[in-house]
C-alpha cells in the first residue's frame, strides 16, 4: 500500500490522488483529488484528511466520525454528499465528498465591484434553505425523524457550482439530535460572527439558530459589508450578546420590503419571533422572485458564477 502524505502527488488508501490543497480548517485539511477506475475511469473529489495532531484526541475523532455519519445520513442535490470514509495507510482518518467546481458564497460576493444583484442572492438563499429544510427534517435508516443541526451556516460552507447548483458543505459541526452531545456542554462552535446569540449562553442549537446564521449571511452579501465585524474576538463577542441590526432598507433602498422583512426576521434575537422551519422562510423568499420579471434560473446564476470566477482570477 502507498503511503499517504499531505503532499501534491501522494495517495491516500492506494485509492485517492492529492492534487491540490484547497483549505486548512480546524480539524483537518482539504484536497482536490482524482480517483482512478477501470478503462479509464478517473473522478474528481474533495478529500478532507483529519490532522495528525488530533489523533490522540478522542473527542476530535468521533466529531469527525460523527461527521461523516450525518453526512450519509442526508441524501439531497444542495447537500454536499458523501462518498467515502475511511482510515489511511498511515492511522489517519479521511472523508470524501463529491467535488463541486466553482467558488463559495463568500468570493461570490467579492467579484461584484457594484450591490450584489439581490434576485440572484435570493435565488441562493432557496437553495441553502431547501438544504436546512432536508438536514431539519431528516429521517433514520428506519424512518425516523433525526434532525440535523448544521451549527455553521456561514459563506465558507455555501458552495456554487458553475453549474448554477447550490451545495451545502461541512456538517463538521453538526450535531443530530439523536445522539448525545459530542462536545462539552457550553462549548461554543462554528464561525464566532455567524453564531446565534443564544448559542453564546449556552442554550442548544435549533432550526432557529441555524436560521439567524444564514440571516447574518444574507444581510452581508446584500450590504456589502460584514455585519458583526470587530478588531477583537471579545468585541465580536459583546456585538453578538446585544446584536443591533442595521436596517437593509437603508443601506440598499433598492431591495423589496419582502426580502428585507425576511432577512431582518431571521435576525430576530428572540428566536421565538424567527422562522418557525426552513420551509416557512423559503416559502417567503420565493413569493419575492414570483413578482419579479429578472430570471433567477440555474443557467443565469451558472452564468453568473462563471463571469465572477473569471473576474476575481483576472484580479490575482
Amino acid at each position: 500500500m502507498t503511503v499517504a502524505s499531505d503532499t501534491p502527488g501522494a495517495i491516500v488508501d492506494a485509492k485517492y490522488a492529492l492534487i491540490e490543497q484547497i483549505g486548512v480548517g480546524g480539524m483537518g485539511t482539504v484536497w482536490r483529488a482524482l480517483v482512478y477506475g477501470a478503462g479509464g475511469f478517473r473522478r474528481t473529489v474533495a478529500v478532507k484528511r483529519l490532522n495528525e495532531a488530533f489523533n490522540d484526541f478522542p473527542e476530535v475523532i468521533e466529531m469527525f466520525v460523527e461527521e461523516a455519519r450525518v453526512g450519509a445520513l442526508l441524501r439531497h442535490p444542495n447537500i454536499v454528499q458523501i462518498h467515502d470514509f475511511g482510515i489511511d495507510g498511515e492511522g489517519q482518518y479521511y472523508l470524501v465528498t463529491e467535488w463541486v467546481e466553482g467558488l463559495h458564497f463568500g468570493d461570490y460576493q467579492k467579484g461584484f465591484d457594484q450591490p450584489t444583484p439581490w434576485p440572484l442572492i435570493t435565488a441562493i438563499a432557496i437553495e441553502v434553505l431547501r438544504a436546512l429544510d432536508a438536514a431539519h427534517t431528516a429521517r433514520n435508516e428506519n424512518g425516523d425523524r433525526a434532525p440535523v443541526l448544521h451549527r455553521d451556516v456561514s459563506p465558507p460552507n455555501i458552495l456554487l457550482d458553475v453549474t448554477g447548483i447550490v451545495k451545502l458543505a461541512d456538517f463538521g459541526m453538526a450535531r443530530a439530535m439523536d445522539r448525545g452531545r459530542i462536545t462539552q456542554p457550553n462549548v461554543v462552535k462554528g464561525k464566532l460572527s455567524y453564531l446565534a446569540p443564544e448559542l453564546l449562553k449556552g442554550d442548544d442549537a435549533t432550526v432557529q439558530s441555524d436560521l439567524f446564521s444564514l440571516g447574518v449571511c444574507l444581510w452581508e452579501a446584500l450590504a456589502g459589508q460584514r455585519l458583526f465585524d470587530a478588531a477583537t474576538d471579545i468585541q465580536v463577542l459583546a456585538m453578538l450578546r446585544d446584536p443591533r441590526i442595521p436596517l437593509l432598507s437603508v443601506k440598499r433602498p433598492d431591495l423589496p420590503m419582502g426580502l428585507t422583512t425576511a432577512v431582518h426576521r431571521a435576525l430576530e434575537r428572540d428566536p421565538g419571533r424567527r422562522f418557525d422551519s426552513a420551509l416557512e422562510m423559503l416559502e417567503l423568499l420565493r413569493g419575492v422572485l414570483r413578482v419579479i420579471p429578472a430570471s433567477t434560473s440555474g443557467p443565469v446564476l451558472a452564468a453568473s458564477i462563471r463571469e465572477v470566477r473569471e473576474r476575481l482570477r483576472s484580479r490575482a
